[in-house]
Protein backbone atom coordinates (compact mmCIF):
# COMPACT_ATOMS: atom_id res chain seq x y z
CA UNK A 1 0.00 0.00 0.00
CA UNK A 2 1.12 3.31 -0.73
CA UNK A 3 -0.30 6.58 1.41
CA UNK A 4 0.64 9.74 0.11
CA UNK A 5 -0.08 13.42 1.47
CA UNK A 6 -2.92 15.24 -0.37
CA UNK A 7 -4.45 18.77 0.22
CA UNK A 8 -7.64 20.22 -1.34
CA UNK A 9 -10.02 23.39 -0.76
CA UNK A 10 -12.90 22.72 1.45
CA UNK A 11 -16.31 24.22 1.53
CA UNK A 12 -14.81 27.91 2.81
CA UNK A 13 -11.81 27.47 0.74
CA UNK A 14 -9.67 26.26 3.65
CA UNK A 15 -7.05 24.05 2.74
CA UNK A 16 -8.05 20.71 4.54
CA UNK A 17 -5.23 17.64 5.23
CA UNK A 18 -6.05 14.17 3.29
CA UNK A 19 -4.14 10.76 2.58
CA UNK A 20 -4.69 8.99 -0.27
CA UNK A 21 -4.17 5.02 0.21
CA UNK A 22 -4.00 3.32 -3.00
CA UNK A 23 -2.03 -0.34 -4.16
CA UNK A 24 1.29 -0.33 -4.47
CA UNK A 25 0.98 -1.40 -8.36
CA UNK A 26 -1.33 -0.30 -10.75
CA UNK A 27 -4.85 1.82 -11.09
CA UNK A 28 -7.24 1.06 -8.48
CA UNK A 29 -10.45 -0.49 -9.56
CA UNK A 30 -12.86 2.01 -7.54
CA UNK A 31 -12.39 5.20 -5.00
CA UNK A 32 -13.77 5.60 -1.53
CA UNK A 33 -13.57 8.45 1.23
CA UNK A 34 -13.42 7.55 4.59
CA UNK A 35 -15.40 10.46 6.66
CA UNK A 36 -14.68 10.74 10.76
CA UNK A 37 -16.26 10.61 13.56
CA UNK A 38 -16.99 14.03 15.47
CA UNK A 39 -14.11 16.21 16.89
CA UNK A 40 -11.83 13.05 15.58
CA UNK A 41 -9.47 13.36 12.49
CA UNK A 42 -8.09 10.97 9.43
CA UNK A 43 -6.21 8.84 11.36
CA UNK A 44 -7.88 7.25 14.01
CA UNK A 45 -7.55 3.35 14.07
CA UNK A 46 -10.92 2.71 12.43
CA UNK A 47 -9.89 4.56 9.18
CA UNK A 48 -6.41 3.17 9.02
CA UNK A 49 -7.89 -0.46 9.09
CA UNK A 50 -10.50 0.02 6.74
CA UNK A 51 -8.81 1.89 4.32
CA UNK A 52 -5.93 -0.65 4.64
CA UNK A 53 -8.02 -3.74 3.74
CA UNK A 54 -9.85 -1.68 1.03
CA UNK A 55 -6.46 -1.22 -0.74
CA UNK A 56 -5.71 -4.84 -0.63
CA UNK A 57 -9.17 -5.30 -2.47
CA UNK A 58 -7.72 -2.90 -5.52
CA UNK A 59 -9.93 0.14 -4.26
CA UNK A 60 -8.07 3.78 -3.05
CA UNK A 61 -8.80 5.80 -0.11
CA UNK A 62 -9.45 9.54 0.63
CA UNK A 63 -9.22 9.96 3.87
CA UNK A 64 -9.31 13.56 5.33
CA UNK A 65 -9.65 15.91 7.94
CA UNK A 66 -13.17 18.00 7.96
CA UNK A 67 -12.05 21.75 8.56
CA UNK A 68 -10.49 23.47 11.90
CA UNK A 69 -9.27 19.41 12.82
CA UNK A 70 -6.34 17.24 12.31
CA UNK A 71 -3.93 19.14 10.11
CA UNK A 72 -6.93 20.99 8.18
CA UNK A 73 -6.93 24.56 8.28
CA UNK A 74 -10.04 27.14 9.14
CA UNK A 75 -11.84 27.43 12.35
CA UNK A 76 -13.66 24.56 14.15
CA UNK A 77 -16.06 27.08 15.87
CA UNK A 78 -17.24 27.95 12.43
CA UNK A 79 -18.05 24.71 11.13
CA UNK A 80 -21.32 22.50 11.70
CA UNK A 81 -23.37 19.61 9.75
CA UNK A 82 -23.66 21.07 6.29
CA UNK A 83 -20.54 22.19 6.36
CA UNK A 84 -19.08 18.58 6.55
CA UNK A 85 -21.33 17.57 4.01
CA UNK A 86 -19.97 20.25 1.92
CA UNK A 87 -16.41 19.08 2.60
CA UNK A 88 -17.33 15.98 1.35
CA UNK A 89 -18.37 16.98 -2.03
CA UNK A 90 -15.64 19.09 -2.30
CA UNK A 91 -13.42 15.64 -1.48
CA UNK A 92 -15.32 14.46 -3.95
CA UNK A 93 -14.67 17.28 -6.13
CA UNK A 94 -11.26 17.18 -5.73
CA UNK A 95 -11.13 13.11 -6.72
CA UNK A 96 -13.05 13.67 -9.89
CA UNK A 97 -10.47 16.08 -10.99
CA UNK A 98 -7.92 14.14 -11.34
CA UNK A 99 -10.61 10.99 -13.05
CA UNK A 100 -10.81 9.05 -10.00
CA UNK A 101 -14.53 10.16 -9.06
CA UNK A 102 -15.58 8.00 -5.86
CA UNK A 103 -18.01 5.01 -5.70
CA UNK A 104 -17.95 4.19 -2.30
CA UNK A 105 -18.68 6.44 0.61
CA UNK A 106 -17.86 5.09 4.67
CA UNK A 107 -18.55 7.54 7.36
CA UNK A 108 -17.94 6.67 11.41
CA UNK A 109 -20.83 7.94 14.09
CA UNK A 110 -21.65 12.09 13.09
CA UNK A 111 -19.35 10.93 9.40
CA UNK A 112 -21.50 8.53 8.90
CA UNK A 113 -25.08 10.81 9.04
CA UNK A 114 -22.88 13.09 6.87
CA UNK A 115 -21.81 10.51 4.02
CA UNK A 116 -25.87 9.54 3.86
CA UNK A 117 -26.48 13.39 3.08
CA UNK A 118 -23.87 13.88 0.94
CA UNK A 119 -24.27 10.75 -1.02
CA UNK A 120 -27.63 12.28 -2.72
CA UNK A 121 -25.44 14.93 -3.87
CA UNK A 122 -22.88 12.90 -5.58
CA UNK A 123 -23.94 10.81 -8.99
CA UNK A 124 -20.52 8.39 -8.79
CA UNK A 125 -21.81 7.03 -5.46
CA UNK A 126 -22.98 3.38 -5.66
CA UNK A 127 -22.71 2.36 -2.11
CA UNK A 128 -22.49 4.10 1.73
CA UNK A 129 -21.19 2.44 4.83
CA UNK A 130 -21.84 3.88 8.16
CA UNK A 131 -20.42 2.72 11.44
CA UNK A 132 -21.90 3.92 14.62
CA UNK A 133 -24.00 6.41 12.76
CA UNK A 134 -26.71 8.49 14.55
CA UNK A 135 -30.05 8.47 12.76
CA UNK A 136 -30.47 12.34 13.44
CA UNK A 137 -27.16 14.71 13.55
CA UNK A 138 -28.86 16.10 16.62
CA UNK A 139 -28.17 13.35 18.30
CA UNK A 140 -24.60 14.99 18.71
CA UNK A 141 -25.89 17.46 21.25
CA UNK A 142 -26.05 15.16 24.09
CA UNK A 143 -22.75 15.36 24.46
CA UNK A 144 -22.99 19.02 25.37
CA UNK A 145 -24.83 18.22 28.18
CA UNK A 146 -25.14 21.36 30.85
CA UNK A 147 -23.77 23.64 27.89
CA UNK A 148 -26.15 23.87 25.65
CA UNK A 149 -28.03 26.31 27.43
CA UNK A 150 -24.73 28.36 28.19
CA UNK A 151 -24.60 27.87 23.91
CA UNK A 152 -28.36 29.25 23.60
CA UNK A 153 -28.30 32.12 25.85
CA UNK A 154 -23.97 33.14 25.13
CA UNK A 155 -24.22 32.51 21.52
CA UNK A 156 -21.26 30.04 22.65
CA UNK A 157 -19.42 27.94 24.95
CA UNK A 158 -16.22 25.93 25.27
CA UNK A 159 -16.59 22.17 25.70
CA UNK A 160 -14.13 19.41 26.51
CA UNK A 161 -14.39 16.42 23.82
CA UNK A 162 -12.61 13.44 23.82
CA UNK A 163 -10.14 15.63 26.12
CA UNK A 164 -9.39 18.70 24.20
CA UNK A 165 -11.41 21.87 24.42
CA UNK A 166 -13.90 22.76 21.18
CA UNK A 167 -15.50 26.38 20.74
CA UNK A 168 -19.32 25.13 19.99
CA UNK A 169 -21.61 28.27 18.60
CA UNK A 170 -25.21 28.46 18.29
CA UNK A 171 -25.08 28.03 14.36
CA UNK A 172 -24.04 24.76 15.17
CA UNK A 173 -26.97 23.51 17.21
CA UNK A 174 -29.54 25.44 15.11
CA UNK A 175 -28.35 23.42 12.04
CA UNK A 176 -28.14 19.94 13.51
CA UNK A 177 -31.78 20.56 14.46
CA UNK A 178 -32.82 22.04 11.11
CA UNK A 179 -31.27 18.94 9.16
CA UNK A 180 -34.01 16.20 7.03
CA UNK A 181 -32.12 13.00 7.81
CA UNK A 182 -34.64 11.00 7.72
CA UNK A 183 -35.57 12.44 3.89
CA UNK A 184 -32.05 12.04 2.89
CA UNK A 185 -31.68 8.46 4.12
CA UNK A 186 -35.15 7.35 1.95
CA UNK A 187 -34.01 9.02 -0.98
CA UNK A 188 -30.40 7.91 -0.68
CA UNK A 189 -31.19 5.52 -3.78
CA UNK A 190 -27.73 3.61 -3.00
CA UNK A 191 -26.74 0.13 -1.43
CA UNK A 192 -26.56 0.75 2.62
CA UNK A 193 -24.60 -1.08 4.93
CA UNK A 194 -25.03 -0.19 8.73
CA UNK A 195 -22.74 -1.06 11.40
CA UNK A 196 -23.50 -0.40 14.70
CA UNK A 197 -22.32 -1.72 18.12
CA UNK A 198 -25.41 -3.08 20.16
CA UNK A 199 -23.49 -1.95 23.40
CA UNK A 200 -22.47 1.33 21.79
CA UNK A 201 -23.12 3.94 24.83
CA UNK A 202 -22.42 6.98 22.67
CA UNK A 203 -25.10 6.51 19.99
CA UNK A 204 -27.51 3.79 21.25
CA UNK A 205 -28.49 0.55 18.56
CA UNK A 206 -31.82 2.29 17.81
CA UNK A 207 -30.25 4.94 16.03
CA UNK A 208 -29.20 1.72 13.51
CA UNK A 209 -33.13 0.45 13.58
CA UNK A 210 -34.55 3.90 12.27
CA UNK A 211 -31.86 4.03 9.36
CA UNK A 212 -32.72 0.40 8.41
CA UNK A 213 -35.94 1.05 8.49
CA UNK A 214 -36.04 4.61 6.73
CA UNK A 215 -33.85 2.67 3.90
CA UNK A 216 -34.66 1.25 0.73
CA UNK A 217 -33.19 -1.76 -0.32
CA UNK A 218 -30.62 -3.20 -0.76
CA UNK A 219 -29.49 -2.64 2.81
CA UNK A 220 -28.13 -4.87 5.12
CA UNK A 221 -27.19 -4.16 8.67
CA UNK A 222 -23.89 -6.27 10.79
CA UNK A 223 -23.68 -6.24 14.64
CA UNK A 224 -20.48 -4.95 15.67
CA UNK A 225 -21.61 -7.11 19.06
CA UNK A 226 -19.22 -5.47 22.27
CA UNK A 227 -17.35 -3.13 20.28
CA UNK A 228 -17.07 0.16 21.89
CA UNK A 229 -18.18 3.57 19.53
CA UNK A 230 -14.76 4.35 18.46
CA UNK A 231 -13.70 0.61 17.95
CA UNK A 232 -10.64 1.02 19.98
CA UNK A 233 -9.92 -2.24 19.98
CA UNK A 234 -8.03 -3.40 17.14
CA UNK A 235 -9.86 -6.75 16.61
CA UNK A 236 -13.03 -4.53 16.33
CA UNK A 237 -11.60 -2.09 13.84
CA UNK A 238 -9.92 -4.87 11.68
CA UNK A 239 -13.29 -6.64 11.89
CA UNK A 240 -15.68 -3.92 10.43
CA UNK A 241 -12.83 -3.55 7.78
CA UNK A 242 -13.18 -6.62 6.18
CA UNK A 243 -17.00 -6.79 6.59
CA UNK A 244 -16.94 -3.59 4.47
CA UNK A 245 -14.25 -4.54 2.13
CA UNK A 246 -16.43 -7.79 1.34
CA UNK A 247 -19.16 -5.97 1.36
CA UNK A 248 -18.50 -3.21 -0.70
CA UNK A 249 -16.71 -5.29 -4.02
CA UNK A 250 -20.32 -6.64 -4.66
CA UNK A 251 -21.77 -3.36 -5.73
CA UNK A 252 -18.11 -1.95 -6.66
CA UNK A 253 -17.88 -5.05 -9.05
CA UNK A 254 -14.43 -5.39 -8.00
CA UNK A 255 -12.47 -8.30 -9.24
CA UNK A 256 -9.51 -10.09 -8.40
CA UNK A 257 -6.59 -8.33 -8.75
CA UNK A 258 -3.99 -8.75 -10.95
CA UNK A 259 -0.20 -9.60 -9.70
CA UNK A 260 1.81 -6.80 -10.25
CA UNK A 261 3.13 -6.37 -13.77
CA UNK A 262 6.87 -6.90 -12.71
CA UNK A 263 6.64 -10.08 -10.14
CA UNK A 264 6.19 -12.20 -13.06
CA UNK A 265 4.85 -16.12 -12.80
CA UNK A 266 6.35 -18.29 -10.40
CA UNK A 267 7.62 -15.09 -8.18
CA UNK A 268 6.11 -14.48 -4.89
CA UNK A 269 6.82 -10.65 -3.49
CA UNK A 270 6.26 -9.51 -0.19
CA UNK A 271 5.95 -6.17 0.25
CA UNK A 272 6.00 -4.27 3.44
CA UNK A 273 2.43 -3.12 4.53
CA UNK A 274 3.30 -0.98 7.66
CA UNK A 275 6.62 0.56 7.89
CA UNK A 276 5.73 1.80 11.73
CA UNK A 277 5.38 -2.22 12.83
CA UNK A 278 6.25 -6.05 10.50
CA UNK A 279 2.78 -6.23 8.93
CA UNK A 280 3.65 -7.35 5.55
CA UNK A 281 1.50 -8.25 2.05
CA UNK A 282 2.61 -11.20 0.23
CA UNK A 283 1.42 -11.58 -3.64
CA UNK A 284 1.78 -14.71 -5.71
CA UNK A 285 -0.12 -14.88 -8.90
CA UNK A 286 -3.45 -13.43 -8.13
CA UNK A 287 -3.36 -14.75 -4.26
CA UNK A 288 -2.33 -13.07 -1.05
CA UNK A 289 -1.72 -13.56 2.09
CA UNK A 290 -0.87 -11.39 5.19
CA UNK A 291 2.54 -11.95 7.70
CA UNK A 292 2.99 -9.97 10.74
CA UNK A 293 4.33 -10.78 14.08
CA UNK A 294 2.68 -10.79 17.94
CA UNK A 295 2.09 -7.26 19.62
CA UNK A 296 4.80 -8.51 21.98
CA UNK A 297 7.23 -8.08 19.46
CA UNK A 298 5.85 -4.59 18.13
CA UNK A 299 3.70 -6.13 15.65
CA UNK A 300 -0.32 -6.21 15.36
CA UNK A 301 -0.73 -9.53 15.32
CA UNK A 302 -2.98 -9.98 12.07
CA UNK A 303 -0.96 -12.23 10.09
CA UNK A 304 1.04 -15.30 10.32
CA UNK A 305 4.46 -14.76 12.11
CA UNK A 306 7.44 -16.21 9.23
CA UNK A 307 7.57 -19.45 11.16
CA UNK A 308 3.92 -20.08 11.32
CA UNK A 309 4.08 -19.63 7.54
CA UNK A 310 6.75 -22.10 7.11
CA UNK A 311 5.18 -24.45 9.39
CA UNK A 312 2.14 -24.00 7.40
CA UNK A 313 3.78 -24.68 4.19
CA UNK A 314 5.02 -27.95 5.60
CA UNK A 315 1.96 -28.76 6.99
CA UNK A 316 -0.04 -28.22 3.97
CA UNK A 317 2.52 -30.40 1.56
CA UNK A 318 2.24 -33.10 3.99
CA UNK A 319 -2.23 -32.95 3.98
CA UNK A 320 -1.78 -33.18 0.01
CA UNK A 321 0.65 -36.00 -0.31
CA UNK A 322 -1.12 -38.31 2.59
CA UNK A 323 -4.16 -37.32 0.59
CA UNK A 324 -2.43 -38.08 -2.70
CA UNK A 325 -1.69 -41.38 -1.55
CA UNK A 326 -4.64 -42.36 0.03
CA UNK A 327 -6.62 -41.47 -3.07
CA UNK A 328 -4.21 -43.42 -5.11
CA UNK A 329 -4.19 -46.57 -3.17
CA UNK A 330 -7.68 -46.26 -2.68
CA UNK A 331 -7.98 -46.06 1.23
CA UNK A 332 -10.90 -45.15 3.19
CA UNK A 333 -9.07 -41.87 4.43
CA UNK A 334 -11.90 -39.35 5.33
CA UNK A 335 -9.95 -37.00 6.48
CA UNK A 336 -6.50 -35.84 7.42
CA UNK A 337 -4.93 -32.58 9.80
CA UNK A 338 -1.83 -32.01 10.64
CA UNK A 339 -0.49 -30.23 13.49
CA UNK A 340 3.43 -28.46 13.14
CA UNK A 341 5.19 -27.19 15.65
CA UNK A 342 8.83 -25.48 15.66
CA UNK A 343 11.53 -25.54 18.13
CA UNK A 344 15.33 -25.34 18.37
CA UNK A 345 16.97 -28.11 19.98
CA UNK A 346 20.50 -28.69 20.61
CA UNK A 347 22.61 -30.53 17.95
CA UNK A 348 23.52 -33.29 19.78
CA UNK A 349 19.53 -34.00 20.16
CA UNK A 350 20.16 -34.31 16.10
CA UNK A 351 21.07 -38.01 15.49
CA UNK A 352 21.79 -37.83 11.64
CA UNK A 353 23.07 -33.82 11.85
CA UNK A 354 25.65 -33.51 9.20
CA UNK A 355 27.05 -30.14 10.58
CA UNK A 356 27.60 -30.49 14.30
CA UNK A 357 29.37 -26.98 14.79
CA UNK A 358 25.93 -25.19 15.09
CA UNK A 359 24.96 -25.32 18.66
CA UNK A 360 21.19 -25.61 17.94
CA UNK A 361 19.08 -26.79 14.79
CA UNK A 362 15.45 -25.81 14.20
CA UNK A 363 12.76 -28.55 14.87
CA UNK A 364 9.73 -28.86 12.98
CA UNK A 365 7.45 -31.89 14.80
CA UNK A 366 4.27 -33.08 12.72
CA UNK A 367 1.04 -34.80 14.13
CA UNK A 368 -0.94 -36.64 12.23
CA UNK A 369 -4.65 -36.95 12.64
CA UNK A 370 -6.19 -39.63 10.16
CA UNK A 371 -9.83 -40.65 10.47
CA UNK A 372 -11.30 -43.05 8.54
CA UNK A 373 -11.62 -46.93 8.66
CA UNK A 374 -7.98 -47.41 8.18
CA UNK A 375 -6.56 -50.58 9.05
CA UNK A 376 -2.73 -50.33 11.33
CA UNK A 377 -1.11 -51.36 8.07
CA UNK A 378 -2.60 -48.09 5.90
CA UNK A 379 -2.06 -45.74 8.78
CA UNK A 380 1.41 -46.97 8.88
CA UNK A 381 1.86 -46.54 5.24
CA UNK A 382 0.55 -43.22 5.11
CA UNK A 383 2.87 -41.94 8.22
CA UNK A 384 6.10 -43.22 6.01
CA UNK A 385 4.41 -41.12 2.70
CA UNK A 386 4.43 -38.40 5.07
CA UNK A 387 8.19 -37.96 5.02
CA UNK A 388 7.95 -37.93 1.16
CA UNK A 389 6.28 -34.60 1.02
CA UNK A 390 8.35 -32.22 -1.23
CA UNK A 391 8.69 -29.65 1.51
CA UNK A 392 10.24 -32.00 3.84
CA UNK A 393 12.65 -33.13 1.55
CA UNK A 394 13.26 -29.21 0.73
CA UNK A 395 13.44 -28.71 4.90
CA UNK A 396 15.93 -31.66 5.31
CA UNK A 397 18.32 -31.09 1.99
CA UNK A 398 21.03 -28.10 1.94
CA UNK A 399 18.78 -25.33 -0.09
CA UNK A 400 21.40 -22.37 -1.05
CA UNK A 401 19.97 -18.63 -0.60
CA UNK A 402 21.02 -15.76 -3.26
CA UNK A 403 20.28 -13.10 -2.08
CA UNK A 404 20.68 -10.11 -4.85
CA UNK A 405 20.23 -6.09 -5.14
CA UNK A 406 16.94 -5.76 -7.42
CA UNK A 407 17.21 -3.07 -10.65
Amino acid sequence: MVSEKEQFPGHSGSVLAARFDRPAAGEPQAVAIFAHCFTCSKDILAARRISERLVERGVAVLRFDFTGLGHSQGEFANTHFTSNVDDLVAAAAFLEQRGQAPALLIGHSLGGAAVIAAATRLPSVRAVATIGAPSDPAHVLHNFGSCLNTIERQGEAQLTLAGRPFTIRRSFLEDVKAQQQRQSIMSLGRALLILHAPRDEVVGIDNATEIFTAARHPRSFVSLDDADHLLTRAEDAEYAAEVIASWSSRYLGLVAPTPPPDAPEGITRVLEADPEGFRQDIVSGVHYLRADEPESFGGTNLGLTPYQLLAAALGACTSMTVRSYARRKKMPLVDVAVDVSHGRVHAEDCQDCSNHESKQIDRFERVLHLTGGLSAEQRDALLAIADRCPVHRTLEANAQVVTRLGD
